[in-house]
């Protein structure tokens, strides 16, 4: 099942979009590049299993 969630780029601050795949567990880490600035993101992923509530924090790769 998937779902998506929101996060802001820790480069540049732009708000992104990414698929999480809700059954690969609740917590979750990858990289993923930003939609504006192209910059790789690590996005840490916590999911509520009991609400299916998302939280993303972001941190710069390297």
């Amino acid at each position: 099942m998937q779902n998506t969630a929101e996060f802001y780029c820790a480069y540049c601050g732009e708000e992104n979009t990414t698929f999480i795949d809700l059954s690969a567990g609740g917590q979750q880490y990858y990289v993923e590049d930003c939609q504006v600035c192209c910059r790789p993101n690590i996005l840490y992923i916590r999911i509520d299993e009991d609400t299916l509530d998302i939280e993303i924090d972001t941190e710069y790769e390297g």
